[in-house]
């Protein structure tokens, strides 16, 4: 593959979370009976009018300020005439040579779904336009049915330059934008319910050549992983077509996820073929600098200046602040804790290595968490203050997983209030050193790593109570005097 620059740019449709839908006063809601959140109006019926909605267009802009994109200060909707069964109308209610938001960025960085790390890159954004969703097709065996409920539906496309080279920057980049999404509250990106679709551009051309290749479209991956997958098998496959002196076509493709490859759709349509033209029933947006600016008060934290506070006013790793804020639900969750807390750092280590790591094995989304912060700050008081171990910290933690309860509680019902008197401990060390004689000679003799091996055995005897660094101060004093 070094033979060949890969080049790829993302459209990314992403439904914009609003209580109607983008052109009638339908309910936006997901899984209701299907065609029941309908009219005359996203049914497309003569003679109806369509009237736009307020706050789409509103969240529509913030997501361009959060992508530092251009906002114009003048705007109209278009039609896009095509047809297919999923679109009512016959034509889409869309934007074409005037969106919304123009030229912008993101900021993408970390670990690609390969586990690639990914240098820090700006990945631009060419544009964003607001348009209306199509209905959803269902295949049942021998037939098809249409469900419209999702017909009208504020969907927001967001184009990116053609500026990412592997599938691991493709698959950042879309961590990056859910992020931002879902920390604007623009959406909830919930790929399952369709929230968030992406189609992938992706040509081949020699490298150092400066001309690209023929573009090919992978249309309607609704996973990551999808994506991901999709652009891998897609370079291979253009890679071997050229290889073998073939050609390249502008086409459509789709994606089989069960057997891993691409097949042909249909060649792929240019402007003309929609024949776009000025949506006569809707009048152009403007928008003054004070629009613009009152909308810019509102913009939330992005995830990337979250990631730099926690690094800079809390101590966290860079490895740690990304881990904390892949999710909005999970940044919060920290966010609050961190203020009740006295080391923030100790609190991410539980929060990643421990309550992450459960809710992953037991396929737990975060927002079902069933430990509240409050409680997984008091049981890192508990351990910082030496009043248990870290061993019974965990098993303190898996109480609170299972039931519910505070830490303090647990500790107390269970006596696992940790052993930190000399002369107690002093007891359990007598009887380790007296059981192993052998360990002992062995320490004499200059093996001191078995020193460990009688920490060990005080922990056992005292069921895990004993301060180990009491232990170890103890155990040492009385094997030196042997």
């Amino acid at each position: 593959m070094a033979k060949y620059d890969v080049i790829i740019g993302l459209e990314v449709h992403v439904q914009v979370r609003t209580n109607t839908k983008m052109f009638c006063s339908c309910p936006n809601k997901f899984g209701q009976e299907p065609n029941s959140m309908v009219c005359p109006v996203c049914m497309g019926f003569p003679g109806v009018m369509p009237y736009p909605n307020r706050e789409a267009i509103r969240r529509t802009v913030m997501a361009g300020l959060m992508c530092s994109c251009e906002i114009a200060k003048f705007s109209k909707f278009d039609r896009k005439s095509y047809f297919y069964p999923d679109m009512p109308k016959n034509y889409q209610i869309s934007q074409y040579d005037l969106p919304l938001c123009g030229k912008g960025k993101v900021h993408v960085c970390g670990k690609g779904f390969s586990g690639q790390e990914i240098s820090d890159k700006l990945i631009g954004i060419t544009r964003i336009h607001l348009e209306e969703d199509v209905g959803k097709l269902n295949h049942f065996a021998g037939y098809s049915g249409i469900d419209f409920n999702r017909a009208g539906v504020p969907l927001m496309e967001i184009v990116s330059e053609p500026e990412m080279n592997t599938a691991d920057e493709a698959y950042a980049y879309l961590t990056a934008l859910k992020q931002i999404m879902q920390y604007a509250d623009i959406s909830d990106c919930d790929m399952e319910k369709g929230q968030m679709r992406c189609d992938v551009n992706i040509s081949l051309k020699l490298a150092g050549v400066k001309e690209f290749g023929t573009k090919v479209e992978i249309k309607n991956l609704n996973s990551f992983r999808s994506a991901h997958r999709s652009i891998e098998h897609e370079i291979v496959r253009q890679a071997e077509v050229l290889d073998n002196g073939g050609k390249i076509f502008q086409e459509t493709r789709g994606w089989t996820d069960e057997r891993g490859e691409t097949y042909i759709l249909r060649s792929k349509e240019s402007a003309h073929d929609y024949r776009y033209f000025p949506e006569p029933d809707l009048l152009p947006m403007t928008f003054t600098d004070a629009d613009i600016a009152a909308i810019k008060k509102e913009l939330p934290e992005l995830p990337e200046q979250k990631r730099e506070r926690f690094v800079a006013t809390l101590g966290l790793t860079p490895y740690d602040a990304q881990v904390l804020t892949l999710d909005k639900t999970l940044s919060d969750y920290f966010d609050e804790g961190a203020k009740q807390a006295k080391s923030p750092k100790i609190l991410a280590n539980w929060i990643i290595t421990e309550l992450l790591r459960e809710l992953n094995d037991r396929h737990i989304p975060f927002e079902k968490n069933p430990i509240p912060v409050s409680h997984l700050v008091e049981l890192v008081e508990l351990v910082s203050g030496g009043t248990i171990t870290g061993k019974s910290a965990k098993e303190v933690f898996s109480e609170m997983f299972a039931g519910g309860k505070a830490p303090k509680q647990i500790v107390t019902e269970k006596g696992l209030v940790q052993i930190s008197d000399d002369s107690e401990i002093e007891k359990f060390v007598v009887m380790a050193i007296e059981q192993n004689p052998l360990q002992v000679k062995q320490y004499k003799e200059g093996k001191t790593t078995v020193l460990q091996f009688f920490v060990g055995q005080v922990m056992k005897l005292s069921k895990g109570k004993a301060n180990p660094q009491i232990v170890n101060r103890l155990l040492k004093e009385k094997l030196d005097k042997i």
